[in-house]
């Protein structure tokens, strides 16, 4: 999940409540659902797929395409313990609006598998970018706009930091996410730290096979404490959880929180691209930005925490939803798109 909301401090990031530009677009308010011709609904699910699979970079990439094939791209980048089927009501909303929607696994999940035995399975926060950033190479994409939250926030803030030309538009749940490694070794007051126990938890050898043996009940646990006030099904959630069955799963959930806390080395190949990213970049490329409201990892001041970070035009929204936004409330979410994507 995203980085904890404390640490932002660090960055010497202004508090207090921001002027946010107002939209200027046609597009539905903010939260608003999209117009009936295009409302999702319990028959969007059975759109969803099939998934496809193209060589990108390092890794055979699974991903769901929907929408028109000339359409404006738009990828949907999801987080842990989740999967693509965050997007399962976003992607047929936003691909009936005309645009062409993408929606990759992350590696280490679903059909997403590395290309060789011998590849390193990396886990830095530039690798996820790298792999995102192939993929669009791989399908011929130059520009895109990129939407995420958790891990897919991170990896859409790090694209539009360092490659603003692939960014046309940003819309990123919790704000800014670039993890600092530095930020992140500082403690943080014990309710704070106890929402992260599976942080530390996976920092033992008893995490890695705790995850090993329990990953489905693991992940439907946190999905309960990130979302009070989702009331998913045993069919929703089980649909996910299969996507943990990819046999690099637990090394790369495992590998990149321990990343996360310098407790795995940082590989020499990323070393240009942390160094910019240990900087806290600012991003200037179109951003909305999202939080829940009951989401446990929402940072509080209304985005104030992150909103310097953002330098051009903006927008920030809050819904009444918890941590796995788009999935909770598709239309809100698929509304932002649709606006930042205007801009």
């Amino acid at each position: 999940m995203g980085s904890r909301p404390d640490r932002r401090r660090f960055l010497g990031i202004a508090a207090g409540t921001a002027a946010f530009t107002q939209l200027g677009s046609t597009a539905p308010a903010a939260g608003q659902p999209l117009p009936a011709h295009s409302a999702g609904s319990a028959a969007t699910s059975t759109m969803f797929g099939p998934v496809k699979q193209i060589k990108a970079g390092v890794l055979n990439i699974g991903y769901i395409e929907m929408g028109p094939a000339h359409g404006r791209p738009v990828l949907l980048l999801h987080g842990f313990p989740y999967d693509i089927h965050s997007y399962v009501e976003v992607a047929p909303l936003l691909a009936s609006e005309g645009y062409r929607v993408i929606v990759p696994y992350f590696r280490g999940h679903g059909s997403t598998t590395f290309l060789s035995s011998d590849t390193r399975r990396n886990v830095d926060q530039a690798a996820f970018a790298l792999d995102t950033i192939a993929l669009m190479d791989a399908l011929r994409i130059q520009q895109a706009v990129i939407a995420g939250y958790d891990w897919g926030s991170r990896t859409a803030d790090i694209i539009a930091a360092l490659w603003p030309h692939r960014c046309r538009a940003l819309v990123s749940v919790t704000g800014y996410l670039i993890t600092n490694l530095a930020a992140n070794r500082k403690p943080l007051p014990p309710m704070a730290e106890n929402a992260w126990w599976y942080q530390y938890y996976f920092t033992t050898e008893r995490g890695v096979a705790g995850l090993t043996q329990y990953r489905h009940d693991l992940g439907q646990f946190i999905w309960k404490f990130n979302s009070p006030t989702w009331d998913f099904s045993q069919d929703t959630y089980d649909r996910t959880a299969a996507s943990f069955d990819n046999p690099d799963y637990v090394a790369i959930v495992v590998g990149n929180y321990r990343w996360r806390q310098s407790l795995a080395p940082s590989e020499p190949e990323y070393a240009d691209l942390e160094r910019v990213l240990q900087q806290a970049p600012t991003i200037a490329v179109p951003t909305i930005t999202i939080d829940g409201r009951y989401d446990p990892f929402t940072p509080a001041g209304n985005g104030s925490a992150y909103r310097a970070m953002f330098t051009g035009k903006y927008d920030h929204r809050v819904l009444d939803v918890g941590h796995n936004v788009p999935q909770e409330d598709p239309r809100g979410f698929a509304a932002a798109v649709v606006d930042a994507a205007r801009w």
